[in-house]
């Protein structure tokens, strides 16, 4: 196969340049993540005072020592509804992809450290995408609950789709998945299906409380006065409900049992086996990619120069390259698994659409998983690309984006601009997995874009009523187009849109390579996974 030949001089200024950018942005996400993570680290103290393991202890102890870790949707939720500083960040839930007894699962816990775990609206939206991962990649879930529940302040945009969580266990357990779940403490009202719903419960002596309504609540609503202990307490459900069934004496002792859990269910004995080709480096330094683009995603850069850092051998077989320098497609292979590989080096042209769509279709032919590296403002306009048939072509490409039978994994790397988005399989579309640069932008079209769109209206507007413009409608039409402009940046950076969800989280694009070879990995393994699925979910009787 071809080898890409670098043309990138890594001593030169605009790399140097390139470098600083990006690491100084790659150094603000991570610092919105720490916030989070020294919120909860502060209250450390108060956690082991009384017996119990912080949030994040208790991932690190489920998880199999040393094996990969692929943490979703950090910034899930940034300064949205509470989160004034940034410490909300992640939908106050910790999320992600890891090994439990040498099972690979979705694991997941709340975060009990922070406003009592309670869940955000945005929370929620986390949890939904996490089982809609599940349900595809045929994951099984382990799960560490103690939480306060709903976040009541915003009951409104919580409580449908909090309906839907449970309606996803209900289907997962009917589907074949696994869930296990440990009880670490409160477990409350709504909250209370979430282990009534999971096909193991672990609680946790003295600490689980599980109820549909608490003392308090009861009181208010019955009469009656009961305790915590014997309402929904560890023991009481082990022993007289039947609601779990594994007591533990701590959190180590109930992620121990849960372990053990995963363990026999052996989830690895239908676990397929693909063939995989022998993995091979890169020719260049991953290291590279931050000098490689820019952190001004308005700058252009040839985006073989970034294929060449992610693909085995540094090996690209090009498709229709004399065809169209805009749209680059491509063979290649990512740690062993052959891919077809989507990417821009401008504006999605008529010619670029087609073929993109024949290529999609190919792979698709070929049963071999599609990569999108995204980089476009768009498709192609004008008069030219109008009468060539734009719409047409462009419709033909996202109908092939939209029906492609085979996984599909984007990589946000700097523009996702209008249609562009997509055309290049943008979160609208469903990929399997996708991921977001620092770097990058999401948007309709780019802020100068909007206010000038704007201004072209109103001054046509103005003109037609007979209008002329004085120097205060000038002034007054510079500032609404300013504001338009500031309201793009703020709602179009790569921040923003992970918190909206737009992607399943921001990366490190040094670590790009290793984060297509897991997912790549989960892909494979869920589309050939034989599963036992029954009518309605195991249910406790």
């Amino acid at each position: 196969m071809p080898i890409i030949e670098s043309k990138i001089d890594t001593n030169s200024p605009q790399f140097k340049q390139n470098r600083e950018e990006m690491l100084a942005r790659i150094a603000e996400f991570r610092a919105i993540e720490q916030k989070g993570a020294a919120e909860e680290e502060s209250k450390r103290e108060r956690f082991h005072k009384r017996g119990q393991m912080l949030p994040r202890e208790r991932v690190h102890l489920m998880l199999d020592r040393g094996s990969p870790w692929l943490e979703l949707q950090t910034l899930c939720g940034y300064k949205m509804h509470d989160d004034k500083d940034g410490s909300l960040a992640g939908g106050n839930t910790i999320m992600g992809i890891g090994y439990v007894s040498g099972t690979r699962c979705m694991v997941t816990a709340s975060n009990f450290a922070i406003k009592g775990g309670t869940m955000t609206p945005w929370g929620v939206q986390k949890t939904l995408r996490i089982q809609e991962m599940c349900m595809e990649q045929k994951l099984p879930a382990v799960s560490m609950i103690e939480s306060g529940g709903a976040n009541l302040l915003y009951q409104a945009e919580l409580f449908i789709p909090g309906g839907k969580t449970f309606a996803n266990q209900a289907r997962a357990s009917a589907m074949g998945l696994p869930q296990v779940t440990v009880v670490h403490g409160s477990s409350t009202a709504g909250g209370a299906y979430m282990p009534g719903l999971s096909d193991y419960v672990v609680m946790i002596r003295k600490n689980a409380k599980v109820f549909l309504a608490g003392p308090p609540l009861l009181k208010a609503a019955t009469g009656e006065i009961a305790v915590d202990e014997d309402l929904g307490g560890a023991e009481m459900h082990t022993q007289i409900a039947g609601t779990a069934e594994f007591l533990a004496e701590n959190d180590a002792d109930g992620i121990r049992i849960a372990r053990d859990i995963v363990r026999n269910i052996d989830w690895n004995r239908n676990r397929p086996q693909p063939q995989l080709r022998e993995v091979r480096a890169p020719l260049y330094d991953i290291d590279e990619l931050c000098g490689v683009v820019s952190a001004d995603y308005r700058r252009p850069y040839d985006c073989r120069e970034v294929i060449a850092r992610l693909t085995d051998g540094s090996e690209f077989l090009e498709f229709k390259n004399e065809y169209d320098q805009q749209t680059i497609c491509g063979r290649a292979v990512i740690h062993g698994h052959q891919v077809g590989i989507i990417s821009n080096n401008g504006p999605i042209t008529v010619k670029g659409a087609t073929k993109a769509g024949q290529f999609i279709q190919l792979c698709c032919q070929a049963d071999i998983p599609i990569i999108y590296l995204m980089n476009t403002t768009g498709y192609m306009v004008g008069s030219e690309s109008e009468q060539g048939g734009i719409v047409k072509h462009g419709s033909k490409m996202i109908q092939a984006v939209a029906n492609a039978s085979v996984p599909q994994i984007t990589i946000v790397m700097g523009g996702s601009f209008g249609a562009g988005n997509y055309g290049m399989c943008g979160r609208g579309f469903g990929p399997d997995f996708i991921f977001a640069w620092p770097n990058s932008r999401t948007s309709v079209m780019g802020g100068e874009q909007a206010a000038g769109v704007m201004e072209i209206i109103t001054r046509e507007k103005w003109h037609k009523q007979g209008k002329v413009l004085s120097e205060t409608d000038e002034k007054m039409l510079a500032t609404v187009r300013q504001n338009i402009i500031n309201q793009f940046d703020r709602e179009s950076n790569a921040f923003a849109a992970s918190a909206r969800l737009f992607d399943d989280g921001l990366i490190d694009p040094r670590d790009t390579r290793k984060v297509l070879g897991y997912t790549l990995s989960i892909c494979a393994e869920g589309r050939s996974r034989k599963v036992f699925p029954n009518s309605f979910g195991v249910a406790r009787l």
